[in-house]
């Protein structure tokens, strides 16, 4: 059977991720044992919440059947991803987890899938971003499992490249930001690349004839002290070409994308969107569509919304909170579908006719500075039962609740 190594900076159990994964899944034989390591996350204490919801994910949209197990001995496909690298490194230290997962990849066996947390580890030394980033510790690392050691990359793994969740601090590089990570490359191993893996990415390297493609929505940047190199998703090249890229090797190119057949931009191939770039698209929708007003499509964008967030309820990383946001959002607008509702039930009964020229008339006395007459016209209003509202576009009147 094919082995490969996938590691993948986020999105594991997203619908972003899906075809990564069935394509890694068809290289499988009949009747393959596949494995969930829980280990990352372990110590939660949504621990079964989130193994029962990344089952599901790959039983409905991978179509593989998965055990959450502690070993990996006799597995053809391994996963594992969210959590705690640090966490899951002593105990794989100490269960004999660590030296399996690298038996299998010098063997060239079976499928090992590693993301987000579970993707830190699989470098030479390894982010405790939960000890720097969520404790204060000062920045450090820890040995990793050095995965990658014998396919020749002198590396370190990093998912969440390029992170936005901070707004206003700098959240890339798995949370450490560009201070910390520039710091924290001055402590590696001499001729130690970084390997960044953007979100909702992966880095799929066939172990047999040792070629890797980047896949996904982001990149995969080669860093090295004074130089980096992205390779957009689509970009297909050889280990030994990512093996001069990591040296630094003069004379290593950097691989083009491959030109999708779907026509979209080189290295830009049909990607799914976010949760968050899919909310905000239902949003601008609904808005336009009261606009109109269309109410027909405005409860269709909510309900084009709801199925998103059914898609995404498998997504096991919690902490970008993306289902929460969405549903806050959903219920935002379901209770502004009701607002037009009403002013267009107000307009049916032949108020328009008569709340239209009051707005002219209050308008007018607000451009003479009348503004205590004004506020009576919109006093009275109200007291029967209209509610006017001033917004940049001008007036905007609805029923009263």
């Amino acid at each position: 059977m094919p082995g490969s190594l996938v590691l993948m900076g986020s999105g594991e159990t997203s619908p972003t991720m899906v075809e990564i994964h069935r394509a890694a899944a068809r290289t499988l034989r009949t009747g393959a044992r596949a494995v969930l390591l829980d280990t990352p996350y372990a110590f939660q204490e949504n621990r079964a919440d989130i193994s029962a919801r990344a089952r599901r994910y790959f039983a409905r949209s991978v179509g593989l059947d998965v055990e959450v197990a502690a070993g990996v001995t006799g597995a053809d496909w391994v996963f594992s991803g969210p959590g705690s690298p640090t966490y899951a490194l002593d105990r794989w230290a100490a269960s004999g987890v660590a030296g399996d997962l690298r038996a299998r990849v010098r063997a060239r066996q079976g499928v090992t899938v590693l993301a987000s947390a579970a993707a830190c580890t699989a470098g030479l030394a390894t982010v405790p971003v939960y000890e720097i980033y969520k404790v204060g510790a000062d920045p450090h690392w820890r040995q990793g499992l050095d995965l990658l050691e014998p396919l020749g990359l002198r590396a370190v793994v990093i998912p969440h490249f390029d992170n936005a969740e901070g707004g206003t601090h700098d959240t890339r590089y798995c949370y450490l930001g560009e201070r910390r990570l520039s710091r924290m490359e001055r402590e590696l191993p001499p001729g130690t690349a970084v390997l960044g893996l953007d979100e909702h990415t992966a880095l799929v390297i066939d172990l047999d004839d040792e070629s890797a493609h980047v896949a996904g929505r982001g990149g995969l940047t080669v860093r090295r002290p004074g130089s980096r190199v992205v390779l957009p998703a689509g970009t297909r090249t050889g280990l030994a070409e990512l093996r001069r890229l990591a040296e630094g090797r003069a004379g290593a190119t950097v691989p083009q994308p491959c030109a999708r057949l779907t026509g979209r931009p080189a290295g830009r191939g049909p990607a799914e969107a976010t949760l968050a770039e899919t909310a905000r698209a239902c949003e601008k929708l609904f808005n336009a569509a009261v606009a109109e007003p269309d109410m027909v499509a405005a409860a269709q964008a909510v309900l084009d919304l709801e199925t998103e967030i059914v898609k995404w309820a498998a997504d096991t990383e919690e902490d970008a909170g993306g289902v929460d946001q969405a549903r806050v959002l959903m219920r935002l607008l379901i209770a502004r579908l009701g607002e037009p509702a009403s002013t267009a039930r107000l307009r049916s009964l032949g108020l328009g006719a008569l709340v239209e020229p009051l707005l002219a008339r209050r308008a007018r006395l607000r451009d003479e500075g009348r503004f205590e007459l004004a506020d009576t016209l919109r006093a009275a209003l109200l007291e029967g039962g209209v509610v006017v509202e001033d917004t940049p576009g001008g007036p905007r009147w609805t029923a009263a609740s």
